[in-house]
This record gives structure tokens, C-alpha cells and sequence, in this order.
């Protein structure tokens, strides 16, 4: 190619350039149209949802995580990756306050502190990514003065050593130091997917060591008043267990229902 076709080739790609890019008035380019945020699915904050009354959150605080599991057909405990980063002994019982975030970005998670009540878990679905952390110490100091109760993470956090001097229980797939960026979209109050679960604001999550269940708001009381029953049922074979006293009958009978005979 001659020096004259080239210098037109090129001026041809910067004249299409500058139509995908338009000049700013200060003479910078303007971002590219795919950066083009829209109002909509994707880009929008609920300031407010029904929360569930006091006593029933109440009701679970001294719930084994692994006993609700097991009341809701074992559906409902989030992904096992996402374990306690604050600290072992970590517990959490509140309705959830939702967060999407776009992954590697924390916008919305700062807008979730201005909307969250004293008393709620903020849920963030950041997609799983390792790339960013999208909370960290300044986030859990802010949290913690406004009374939330804590935050589940389907992403990454960072500056784990002052979230622990914080005493404010956090759940998270993992630690990175890289920051977020603050851009957006996101959004805050609508159904997120958090660890393999559907969660929606004002479910209840109840979190320990074992891991993290979120209960649907609507069957709260019907799954409290199983486990209730299902406790007091099997208070007597949980003492006989402290005790050694115990007989595993129950077992042999089990395979015997499926074909099994000592005899063979």
C-alpha cells in the first residue's frame, strides 16, 4: 500500500471512530454507547419492603441452620463455597435487604446502606466473581453503625483482619485485595440468585457455622411450627444420644426395605 492510500485508510477509520465516538464539548471522547446505562431491569432501587415482625425473627435466632435446612426438604441453604469470613462463630438471623451489583462494581452496595433497616442482612448477588471485592472494612464500618446485621456475599471481600475487629458477622465465597469500582447498574429490592437461591427482599436468612439458609417470607411461620414440632419430637433421642444410649435398629431396618438380609 502507498503512503497516500494509507494516510486515506487511516483517515477513513478515524472518521468512523469519531462516529462511535463522539467528542466531548471539552474536547475529550465520550464513553462508548454500550456504556449507556438505562433506566429499567437492571438499573433500579426499591426503597422499601415488608419485613417480617420481630418475634418471628425472634423465633429463629437459636435455630441450627442445618435443622431449618432440613424442614425445607434441603432446597433452600445457599451454596457451601460462601462460609463465614468474619469469624467462625458467626450467626446471623434478618430479613434480607437485596443487592445486584454488575461484577466487580459496589455502587449499589453503598446505596444499600442509605435503604437497609437496623436489624437486616444485606444480601449481595455479585455473580461469583473472584476479580473484585465488592465490600470491605469502610463498607462493615458503615454497616455496623447503621445497625445492620450483616451481609451474605456471592462474590468477594477484602481487608478480612479489620472486618473481624468489627464484630459484624460477613458471609463470602473468598477474600481478594482488589477493590471495586463504583459505577453501576445494579439494583437494590428485587429477586437476586444468591448462591444457588432465589432470594427476594424480606426473606429470612438464617446463617452459622454450617452455612446460610434463606427462608421464603410467605411460609416463615408454617416451616417454624414443623421444626418446633420435629425438635420436641426428637428432644428425647437427642438425650439419649448425649448419654450413649442409643440403638441403630432403625438402620438395618432401612435395608431390610431394600432387599438386604443379614444371613447374605
Amino acid at each position: 500500500m502507498s503512503s497516500i492510500h494509507w494516510s486515506i485508510a487511516v483517515t477513513e477509520i478515524l472518521a468512523q471512530s469519531k462516529s462511535h465516538f463522539p467528542q466531548q464539548s471539552s474536547g475529550g471522547v465520550a464513553p462508548p454507547r454500550s456504556a449507556k446505562i438505562h433506566l429499567g431491569p437492571g438499573f433500579r432501587i426499591r426503597s422499601n419492603f415488608a419485613r417480617p415482625s420481630r418475634d418471628l425473627l425472634e423465633a429463629f435466632a437459636g435455630v441450627e441452620v442445618a435443622d431449618l435446612s432440613d424442614q425445607m426438604n434441603r432446597l433452600y441453604a445457599i451454596s457451601a463455597e460462601i462460609k463465614p469470613i468474619s469469624s467462625a462463630e458467626s450467626r446471623l438471623v434478618g430479613p434480607a435487604c437485596t443487592v445486584r451489583v454488575f461484577p466487580g462494581d459496589n455502587l449499589m452496595v453503598h446505596k444499600a446502606l442509605d435503604i437497609a433497616k437496623p436489624g437486616d442482612v444485606i444480601v449481595v448477588d455479585a455473580h461469583a466473581s473472584p476479580l473484585n471485592a465488592v465490600l470491605g472494612d469502610m463498607i462493615c464500618t458503615k454497616a455496623k453503625h447503621r445497625g445492620v446485621a450483616g451481609f451474605i456475599v456471592d462474590g468477594y471481600v477484602r481487608d478480612v483482619e479489620d472486618i473481624c475487629s468489627r464484630d459484624l458477622p460477613v458471609f463470602a465465597r473468598g477474600a481478594t485485595p482488589v477493590g471495586p469500582l463504583h459505577r453501576g447498574p445494579g439494583e437494590i429490592n428485587y429477586a437476586i440468585c444468591c448462591g444457588g437461591v432465589v432470594v427476594q427482599p424480606g426473606d429470612i436468612v438464617v446463617a452459622d457455622a454450617s452455612g446460610v439458609v434463606v427462608m421464603p417470607a410467605a411460609h416463615a411461620e408454617s416451616v417454624l411450627q414443623r421444626l418446633m414440632e420435629y425438635l420436641e419430637r426428637s428432644a428425647d433421642y437427642r438425650k439419649s444420644l448425649e448419654k450413649g444410649s442409643f440403638s441403630n435398629a432403625w438402620v438395618d431396618d432401612v435395608l431390610a426395605g431394600l432387599g438386604w438380609s443379614e444371613a447374605e
